[in-house]
């Protein structure tokens, strides 16, 4: 198991950040870590890299207790945080040519070549990092986060202010990673998390609220009530529709029925031997799928 989390709480004073957190994530996934702002994901983030202690609970990283193996952990571990901390009087391969020699990497040189290639630096490797634009930032931090070869990587808000072309550039970035590397990453963009985690986490206000794969959070099956949408050849009245087993209430929109399901209920076969019982005629039939937004709003508000 590569990232362990056990009852994890964290105080900043009287405020508390994180209440009695628990996840794992096992080698080789990449894990979304969701949350609105202030929800507690740097916080976690950053106890995970050894930059802040836990004020209670239990943290383990590649089988390495984050407080009692501080050296041992942190050789395992990448971490680009969310502000890019860079020298920006530095060019791109004197940075990291830099930040090897803190590591005391063996031929040096040559992996900070591989780096430069492997995150597309290559046009821009002998420019000062302050004349680089924040997608090419992104990515010395990126390369920076890689040179040790790590186990673990731990990326917070890696797109935030990109362009669409610099995000889908360290999207597939990230995605060729994660065939070798276990990745947790935090992010705001759901499209993001779509195309690139196996799993999601989500955080609101200090509490683990979801833990499962993206397309189980669409399902909707832990988000309360669904929609159908029906027309018939001609109009019911609301009474009637609401003695179908399952619906919770129907609304007559553009000359469509909105039905909204409760809960875990599949009503399709009570609603098809409602139309033959009542001589209606079914012309449409839709089931509107809950997006990851609607899902992630559903859970982290209130």
């Amino acid at each position: 198991m590569s990232i362990s989390v056990s009852g994890v709480s964290k105080f900043y004073g009287s405020q508390q950040a994180l209440k009695n957190v628990s996840f794992q994530i096992q080698s080789g996934e990449v894990v979304g870590f969701l949350g609105p702002n202030g929800a507690g994901k740097s916080t976690m983030m950053k106890i995970l890299t050894g930059y802040l202690p836990a004020s209670s609970g239990d943290v383990q990283v590649c089988g390495f207790d984050v407080t009692a193996n501080s050296v041992e952990f942190r050789r395992k571990v990448g971490y680009l945080p969310e502000h890019n901390p860079l020298y920006l009087d530095m060019y791109v391969a004197e940075y990291l040519g830099f930040v090897g020699s803190v590591y005391k990497i063996r031929n040096n040189k040559k992996r900070v070549e591989e780096m430069i290639d492997l995150t597309g630096l290559v046009p821009e490797r002998h420019k000062k990092i302050g004349a680089l634009s924040k997608g090419y930032r992104q990515r010395v931090g990126l390369a920076q986060a890689l040179l040790p070869d790590p186990e673990v990587l731990i990326l917070d808000e890696p797109t935030s202010g990109l362009d669409p072309n610099q995000i889908v550039g360290v999207r597939n970035l990230i995605n060729d990673l994660g065939k070798s590397k276990t990745i947790l990453l935090s992010t705001h963009i759901m499209q993001e998390v779509k195309a690139i985690c196996e799993r999601v986490i989500i955080i609101h206000q200090g509490n683990v609220v979801a833990d499962e794969q993206p397309e189980n959070l669409e399902s909707g099956h832990r988000t309360g009530e669904n929609e159908l949408t029906v027309a018939f050849d001609r109009q019911p009245a609301p009474e009637q529709l609401i003695t179908i087993d399952g619906v919770a209430g129907a609304d007559l929109i553009n000359g469509k029925w909105i039905l909204r399901v409760k809960a875990g209920k599949e009503i399709r076969p009570q609603l098809f031997r409602f139309a033959v019982d009542n001589d209606f005629i079914i012309m449409e039939l839709t089931q509107k799928q809950k997006s990851l937004e609607d899902v992630f709003q559903s859970l982290t508000t209130g």
